[in-house]
């Protein structure tokens, strides 16, 4: 009986290693997950929405540390020299959608590239152009007829309206 007692223990002990390993690989901080949008870790969790804006959004992961929600957006690529701003932006717009959702505003979010973490302070600055910004794209989408705003056939490549730009580079 003792033995199936120390068999269990170190079995758990195992599991509990390899699950922290498995979050410091996604680049998470220490903390208790409350959101994935990955199936890797079980079920994917409905949106996040903000009705006021029309903002919608599902972050990789939402981490709690301290009383805290910390949202994680995981790229897959290498680390540019510092974060693009579509990628700061759209950690921008999480963390606008977890104050307005769950009631807690995040001190920052994290953007994990495959060798690099930043860590982007969640600041009243930071939310207020993301509002201007969504504003400016509202304007554009009620305009119509948008010029491309970028030189890189790589992202022409990937584009979802890729067949029926009349801008592409690809």
């Amino acid at each position: 009986m003792t033995s199936i007692v120390l068999i269990l223990f170190l079995l758990a002990l195992v599991f509990f290693w390899q699950s922290n390993r498995q979050q410091k690989a996604a680049g998470l901080p220490g903390g208790r997950i409350i959101y994935t949008d990955t199936r890797a870790w079980g079920k994917v969790e409905k949106p996040l929405y903000y009705p006021a804006l029309g903002l919608t959004g599902k972050p990789d992961y939402l981490i709690e540390k301290n009383g805290q929600i910390i949202p994680v957006e995981v790229k897959s690529g290498r680390a540019p020299e510092a974060p693009y701003d579509s990628h700061i932006f759209q950690l921008a717009s999480y963390c606008l959608l977890v104050e307005k959702s769950l009631g807690k505003r995040p001190p920052y979010g994290i953007i994990h590239y495959e060798n690099r973490d930043f860590a982007i302070d969640y600041t009243h600055e930071l939310e207020k152009a993301l509002i201007e910004l969504i504003a400016d794209m509202r304007e554009d989408d009620v305009r119509g007829n948008i010029d491309r705003s970028h030189e890189q056939v790589s992202r022409c490549k990937r584009c979802g309206f890729r067949e029926i730009c009349e801008q592409s580079l690809a």
